[in-house]
């Protein structure tokens, strides 16, 4: 009986998400957290406290009765409910992680400093039951599952996103202060980062960076989309051993011929210059043809054909018909070979050395972590982080659509 369906529902996921949601009950009673000895229930926290805590415990029992209801009147809108409150549980439950620390350091319930390490089995048996009991109840009412599974991927993936931008808002200095949500707010690590004389040359290391990326992007996509087209469109001795030596060379990641390259730029006299940086980033980027060849491959020959018919020449087919019809790839490849340069670090670190005046981003956020530093500008290593974001999240939002497109070919039907 329990495998069967009761009026649309699963009978038994619902039974397996009412045992659960018993368990969360139960974990309201067991150690939430304790410090220098002293320890405090879930309940206890929630009469003492109030606020968040307390809406938390409401809806741990209001959820497990509302389970237990149901398996004496079942009923499809009223499971929907259920899991309804289980999510909203859930959320106020994984929220509780964060303010927590906030919460008891401001009241007297507890001696000393919390940290998250204090929380007891109680917190994290009532947070794993929060999330199971979710599942079963979404499995009980055929909701798809996969929507708890995207949510737990968002916030592990937006946590560190989240604590940077929150610590760029930070008015209390250091690296490691044992809570997530700032005490105070300013936007003096933004200020600080621009202040004319400062210790920090940010702007200056913001403009090499743009400056790098910028001409690298142009010169990099020029070069792939000239190389993309004469394989795609030309037929010459040797083309294909070419093509084979390409992509096997291009296999190799570029850290290997760092100290060569290195070298050779120093016998140039080009290194610790933003020219260096330039020609590394674009002396290799034909060997990245082969996606903006197979986008170019989908694009019919006959249209050459007719071009050359009315007498045009290789390069007006490339810049008059090609680049039309390729407008999603380039897109593509302008954004991908921006965002190489943009966020790179180990060559400019090899190349610039000590010279700050040339630093670009990567290199100068990483000088403000050093050890001897990163008490201090800790802050506005976060807030420089957060301003280096900005342009590629634009970029993306921006462009996005471009993606799908530059790898569905050309032409559709």
């Amino acid at each position: 009986m329990n495998n069967k369906e009761i009026i649309g529902l699963r009978r038994r996921p619902q039974l397996i998400a009412v045992g659960i949601c018993i368990v969360s009950l139960v974990s309201l009673f067991l150690p939430l957290a304790s410090v220098g000895g002293k320890t405090v229930s879930g309940i206890a926290a929630a009469s003492s406290l109030g606020g968040l805590h307390l809406i938390a415990a409401i809806l741990v029992v209001l959820t497990s009765t509302m389970g237990l209801f149901l398996l004496a009147k079942p009923s499809v809108k009223g499971a929907r409910l259920w899991a309804a409150c289980g999510a909203v549980e859930t959320v106020s439950v994984a929220i509780l992680l964060f303010a927590s620390k906030k919460i008891f350091d401001s009241s007297d319930l507890l001696p000393g400093s919390f940290l998250v390490k204090d929380f007891g089995i109680g917190y994290w048996l009532l947070l794993i039951t929060a999330f199971v009991g979710l599942y079963y109840a979404m499995a009980a009412t055929k909701l798809s599952v996969g929507y708890i599974v995207l949510a737990l991927m968002t916030v592990i993936w937006l946590f560190p996103i989240l604590w940077i931008v929150l610590t760029s808002f930070r008015g209390e200095s250091g690296y490691y202060v044992g809570y997530f949500i700032p005490r105070t707010f300013t936007l003096d690590n933004y200020k600080n980062l621009f202040t004319e004389g400062g210790p920090l040359p940010f702007a200056r290391w913001w403009l090499n960076t743009f400056f790098v990326a910028s001409i690298s992007c142009v010169l990099n996509t020029l070069i792939v989309l000239i190389t993309s087209f004469v394989l795609s469109r030309q037929r010459f001795q040797g083309r294909t051993l070419l093509m084979k030596a390409m992509m096997v060379i291009g296999m190799f990641p570029g850290f290997m011929s760092m100290i060569a390259v290195y070298n050779i730029l120093k016998g140039m006299g080009m290194s610790q210059s933003l020219g260096a940086l330039i020609l590394v980033n674009v002396a290799s980027s034909a060997m990245g043809y082969y996606i903006c060849k197979g986008f170019m491959d989908t694009v019919p020959k006959a249209m050459d054909e007719a071009a050359r018919i009315d007498g045009a020449t290789n390069f007006t087919i490339f810049y008059k018909v090609m680049l039309p019809m390729a407008k999603p790839i380039v897109i593509y490849q302008l954004m991908g070979a921006f965002m190489g340069p943009w966020g790179d670090y180990i060559f400019p670190s090899l190349l610039l050395g000590d010279k700050q005046s040339s630093y670009t981003v990567a290199i100068g956020l990483k000088w403000l972590t050093d050890q001897q530093r990163i008490e201090t500008y800790y802050t506005q290593f976060a807030a420089g982080a957060v301003l280096v974001s900005v342009p590629i999240v634009i970029l993306f939002v921006m462009l996005q659509r471009y993606y799908v497109e530059g790898m569905s070919g050309a032409v559709k039907g």
